[in-house]
């Protein structure tokens, strides 16, 4: 319950009667309690004078006690209105609250509507900023789990570029390397694994297909796992035979990019800097138009959490943050190449959770 007294003293500290927390990856993270209710509600609710409570469909509460959760545990069924449970756990407390705090990045307007309906007089302010500078920052225990999500991911790519051959198409591998994960006790992937070949490497979201594998294609393996509920992200590009020099050229650059930020990363640097440091390179070297995303994404319990690395964030870098370095080049008519790694900021610099070798793999 250490989350929840460190935002009730923000609570006291900003008059807030009462807080609701509904994401559920921040309702885990307060809770221990891992759950994707779809349409159902799902939350944690905190008070400033009083005890909190979890709201869930009725059916999880079991859950949410083998998870861990110590308070008030409320259910709701299908046929309920949940939002009047919520009211009347909250009323329940001797609280009618003047001022409550939300997620504003997660509710919805159907949502508010009715907490507006049933609080008319109540003001409302958003807990979002508190929340991300709580998750910004990973405790030992966190980074455990970090390390070894890292280190599934980087079994991940070593099984993927294993599975490489002519004819196989991308779809074959991605299922080979998700099927592996499943055999080290991953429950599911942080993400839809991409394994992408040839010029579609040069769509930074592209979609895998039935696309078979030919020699002299780059192949682009982007994929993180979750384990204990916190989530790595790895890309790596990789040749099925000899690339042309330009290909090699463009590898090397983001090589170049991509290791100079991860080498800038101390305490006190900010994003936006981190940012320009790879970007100069990929633009020095006449690529610049084809890098057309930021640099990298916090990650933690989600695979893309605050802060956002980009041109102007000027967020000084602090010890204890999580994030990705992944500048890429996309150029549609040779090819596309992505580097990624998970970093920690530490006291003094960095430590790098994603091992994977990133000196150019030539396969077959």
């Amino acid at each position: 319950m250490e989350k929840i007294k460190e935002i009730r003293t923000y609570m006291k500290e900003n008059g807030i009667d009462a807080a609701l927390v509904t994401t559920p990856d921040n309702v885990f993270y307060l809770s221990g309690f891992k759950s994707e209710p779809h349409e159902r509600l799902l939350a944690v609710a905190v008070f400033r004078d009083a005890e909190p409570f979890i709201i869930a469909p009725k059916m999880e509460l079991p859950d949410v006690k083998a998870a861990g959760w110590t308070g008030e545990a409320v259910g709701h069924e299908d046929t309920d209105d949940a939002w009047t449970i919520v009211d009347r756990a909250i009323r329940g407390r001797g609280i009618t609250p003047s001022r409550i705090a939300i997620e504003k990045s997660h509710m919805n307007v159907e949502r508010y509507e009715r907490l507006k309906e049933i609080y008319p007089e109540a003001a409302f302010t958003g807990l979002d900023s508190k929340l991300n500078a709580m998750r910004n920052i990973k405790d030992g225990a966190e980074l455990e789990k970090l390390r070894k999500a890292a280190e599934l991911a980087d079994y991940a790519i070593e099984v993927g570029c294993r599975e490489i051959a002519e004819g196989k198409t991308e779809l074959e591998i991605l299922t080979a390397i998700e099927f592996e994960m499943k055999k080290k006790g991953v429950s599911h992937m942080s993400f839809d694994t991409m394994v992408l070949s040839g010029k579609k490497t040069a769509s930074p979201h592209g979609t895998p297909g039935d696309r078979k594998i030919r020699k002299g294609d780059f192949i682009l393996f982007d994929l993180g796992v979750v384990w204990e509920g916190y989530c790595s992200d790895i890309t790596r590009t990789v040749a099925f035979g000899e690339p042309t020099e330009e290909m090699r050229t463009i590898y090397e650059t983001v090589k170049r990019a991509e290791q100079a930020a991860v080498d800038a990363v101390k305490p006190g640097v900010r994003a936006m800097d981190l940012d320009k440091t790879a970007r100069d390179v990929i633009t020095e070297a006449g690529y610049g138009e084809y890098f057309t995303h930021r640099l990298g994404h916090g990650l933690g319990i989600s695979v893309h959490e605050f802060p956002s690395l980009h041109g102007s964030n000027e967020m000084e870098l602090e010890e204890g943050m999580v994030f990705t370095i992944e500048p890429g080049i996309y150029h549609p008519d040779i090819t596309g190449v992505r580097i990624e790694d998970d970093v920690v900021v530490t006291a003094d610099g960095v430590e790098v959770l994603t091992k994977f070798p990133k000196e150019l793999q030539i396969i077959g």
